[in-house]
């Protein structure tokens, strides 16, 4: 397979790009940094552009949208979440995987039967809020909306779209103490990917295969 992973340069899509090319696929992965294999802004056209033309004529299998951010983490309801912070948030979270998708699309279709994942999170769900976070929970829940209207109009050009949270995982942003390795996730997310298809576009899935509640 011909795989891009956005935000590969470290935590959960560092894991899954070596996961992938241990398993011989070819895999581009994009970052911010210079040092990224494809250097990638997912919240600048101009850079979505630029990825595009580099990887023109060449089919894309898997497209896993990962890039993201978690940018109000601790701030407080009196004081905290200013403005530039949802500005910032939405613009990688939920506009940068628009924008990813919308270029690549050509490459996508070029593809027989493409799968598009987005990495979402349990914090999107309205069934599942505690309170806090009102940013991240916001973005990640507009990227599941996003995510489920792009299933029902890719269905049409055979590409599947599914979203997933990957669970509380030991990266700098799940921190020490959260309840998975990068590894687990990986294993689990790659086997969703796997059984990802056209009947069940549009879901929202856990790491580990449950149904997650929207």
């Amino acid at each position: 397979m011909n795989i891009v992973i956005t935000g590969a340069s470290r935590g959960i899509g560092a894991g899954l790009a070596a996961h992938y090319r241990d398993l011989g696929h070819e895999v581009v992965g994009t970052g911010r940094s210079v040092a990224s294999q494809l250097q990638l802004d997912v919240t600048r056209p101009a850079s979505q552009n630029e990825m595009a033309e580099t990887l023109e004529g060449h089919p894309i299998d898997l497209l896993v949208c990962n890039a993201g951010v978690y940018l109000d983490k601790g701030n407080d309801l009196e004081t905290g979440y200013g403005v530039d912070l949802w500005a910032q948030s939405f613009a990688t979270n939920v506009t940068g995987v628009f924008l990813s998708i919308q270029a690549l699309l050509p490459h996508l279709k070029q593809a027989k039967s493409a799968k598009i994942a987005i990495i979402s999170s349990q914090m999107a769900s309205d069934t599942h809020a505690p309170g806090g976070s009102y940013i991240y929970r916001a973005s990640k829940a507009a990227v599941l909306n996003l995510g489920r209207n792009l299933a029902s109009d890719l269905k049409q050009d055979g590409i599947a779209v599914g979203i997933y949270h990957p669970g509380w995982v030991q990266t700098d942003m799940g921190g020490d103490g959260a309840d998975i390795t990068v590894d687990q996730a990986v294993e689990g997310l790659a086997a969703r990917f796997e059984a990802l298809n056209l009947e069940t576009s549009g879901c929202f899935e856990t790491w580990d295969g449950r149904a997650h509640d929207f």
